[in-house]
């Protein structure tokens, strides 16, 4: 990708392995581990071939996503830390983030990551390992404190292990992020109050949660279209998304994103940099990439992926964003989250048409009282949140 000017940017890793596939994911990963130390060279390798796209601008943030991060070792996440350390400029506190299942991070030790650490079989702790390499925040997948959700949904783990690995985990980490899902096909409202209470009953400062969506070719739309599990229900999803942000906002969290909830001072910084429109560098197969003016993508195979990025030459397809593809882009995201979008900035990156444009498409919304003007920003309302996203492909400007 071209060079670009940005005073920071953020880097991530894309680990495409899990244990089992979960009925709703589609997302890119194999649960054959038969490559995994190839791809852990790959993308070291990838890390070092793509160090001068940002040149002279510093790292503000790191994030392990998947996929299951969690299934790599210590050496191997710190062998990766390691290579991002050696080859870009780093913040003196970056957020170093890892995407994590419960049920790894109650398993026992493995050999190699003794040996990496030094440490004999009896001192080795998970956590207090993840700190010593550098990792300062857990997103951890609960997804549902349920049995019966987790197994419609094909977790690898159990109610039991959720529980027993927050324990845990808030012994060690202070800044952890857990996900749920709602609008699960069976679970009424009550449960789905359930779930929420059970997770703010560790204390967790962050929460990330999403509708269960169905995808085209996962097992999921696979079991409904068979009648084996019931469909989704939008107007029930729509109920739980309302008793979710209640909840949570009586609790002091602030819902500075459709999807997210923090306390102060516990924002993603991973994820508020990218609806922010910051620059960051996807590494691995699917991972995605963006500068702010081109977005790339990695081939979407782990046997390509390897091969490419073995013979030095980088898998990526990059799409040059025009101008209204930048417009659109901002506004999806700046809808999305409590910052809304600025008038101020729309003419000033893209010009006066495209503020009279957004004006006049914003009126109907405004109407409806799904928008609102608030000083030099246009934000939704509470009213709108849920269907910000319908909102802003009604406010894109066709080329």
């Amino acid at each position: 990708m071209d060079k670009a000017v940005n005073r920071a940017f953020g880097i991530y890793i894309h680990i495409p392995f899990c244990k089992q596939a979960c009925h709703y994911c589609d997302f890119h990963f194999s649960t054959s581990l038969k490559k995994r130390d190839d791809m852990v060279t790959a993308l070291a390798k990838e890390l070092q071939l793509r160090k001068d796209e940002f040149k002279s601008q510093t790292v503000e943030t790191i994030y392990f996503g998947g996929g299951t991060p969690s299934l790599l070792t210590i050496g191997e996440l710190h062998y990766l830390i390691e290579t991002v350390y050696k080859n870009y400029q780093v913040s003196n506190n970056p957020e170093i983030t890892l995407e994590a299942n419960p049920d790894d991070l109650i398993k026992a030790s493995k050999d190699n990551d003794n040996i990496v650490l030094g440490k004999e079989k009896s001192e080795f702790n998970i956590f207090e390992s993840y700190k010593s390499i550098g990792i300062n925040r857990l997103s951890i997948g609960i997804q549902s404190f349920f049995e019966s959700d987790l197994k419609l949904m094909n977790r690898a783990h159990n109610a039991v292990e959720a529980k027993t690995c927050l324990e845990e985990a808030t012994k060690y980490f202070d800044n952890i992020s857990l996900d749920l899902i709602y609008g699960v096909p069976g679970a009424s409202n009550t449960q789905w109050l359930a779930n929420i209470e059970m997770a703010l009953s560790f204390g967790v400062p962050h929460i990330s949660s999403y509708a269960l969506t169905v995808e085209p070719k996962t097992a999921l739309a696979s079991f409904i279209e068979k009648g084996i599990i019931a469909n989704v229900d939008d107007e029930q999803a729509h109920d739980q998304f309302h008793i979710l942000k209640a909840t949570l906002e009586a609790s002091g969290f602030v819902h500075y994103e459709l999807s997210n909830f923090g306390k102060d001072g516990y924002f993603s910084k991973n994820n508020s940099a990218y609806w922010q429109g910051k620059s960051y560098i996807g590494i691995g197969p699917s991972a995605h990439s963006f500068n702010g003016k081109q977005r790339g993508w990695n081939v979407k195979n782990n046997s390509k992926y390897i091969n490419s990025i073995m013979s030095s030459q980088l898998p990526i397809e990059i799409e040059n964003l025009t101008l209204t593809d930048q417009y659109n882009e901002y506004i999806m995201t700046g809808l999305r989250t409590i910052w809304g979008v600025s008038f101020d900035k729309v003419e000033l990156d893209f010009g006066s048409t495209y503020k009279t444009y957004l004006i006049a498409q914003s009126k109907i919304f405004i109407n409806q009282q799904l928008l609102y003007i608030d000083g030099a920003h246009l934000r939704v309302t509470k009213k709108g949140q849920f269907l910000s996203d319908g909102i802003s492909s009604e406010l894109f400007k066709i080329n």
